[in-house]
């Protein structure tokens, strides 16, 4: 059985990883908030678990195994935070901290069925794809809303940030997923935007549009 530990190591591997398939210690060590001895001791195990390639001074390899399990923690993680959401009415502002602790629970059986209660959702309620029981995910060609340009149209696809003062912020000015956006304006001085969403125009900071991922 997989430590709470381990999991929260995988799922920052998860998070951390490059396109290469590698991450380094040194990442691990600021992503957890944790000293680099005992990062080291946790990739040792994980080599023996096959998870990670680990050589000492070099970035670690993670395994397609490695990715596999990193990718299921993931999965348990935002499967629950679309139960919170969708079964019991939680705002998506309301679900991460709780979605961390129930990510915990050993049964595979448990997130089957919640699956399919949700009937197999692609995404989260921040959307985040959530990885298959194979730990696959669904590719986005997703762009930040800070690099569109004037007169550009797209759709509110998904967040960076999950963090509950970011996402109230959200809800306090009416946007969700889903909505169509267009831009009007893009101010020279702070690259603050103009833009128009259920028939009203708004203005969004340069810090708010590069949390906002949108697709054509």
């Amino acid at each position: 059985m997989i430590s709470l530990t381990e999991e929260n190591y995988l799922k920052a591997i998860f998070h951390l990883i490059t396109a290469e398939n590698t991450v380094t210690i040194n990442e691990l060590s600021k992503f957890l908030n944790v000293k680099m001895p005992s990062v080291n001791n946790m990739m040792k195990k994980f080599m023996d678990k096959g998870w990670v390639v680990y050589e000492s001074y070099k970035p670690l390899k993670v395994t397609d195994s490695g990715k596999k399990q990193a990718a299921l923690v993931v999965r348990k993680h935002r499967l629950t935070e679309m139960f919170l959401v969708e079964k019991m009415n939680f705002g998506w502002e309301n679900v991460h901290e709780i979605a961390e602790q129930l990510e915990h629970i050993h049964s595979e059986t448990f997130f089957d069925k919640m699956d399919e209660l949700l009937n197999y959702p692609k995404y989260d309620p921040h959307g985040e794809p959530i990885p298959d029981k194979d730990g696959n995910i669904i590719a986005q060609d997703l762009k930040k809303l800070s690099n569109c340009e004037v007169k550009d149209q797209v759709v509110f696809a998904a967040v960076t940030l999950t963090d509950e003062d970011f996402l109230s912020f959200l809800n306090d000015k009416n946007l969700e997923l889903g909505q169509k956006i267009e831009v009007l304006e893009i101010e020279k001085f702070d690259q603050s935007m103009l833009i128009k969403i259920s028939g009203k125009e708004l203005v969004l900071s340069k810090i708010v549009s590069e949390k906002i991922l949108v697709k054509e």
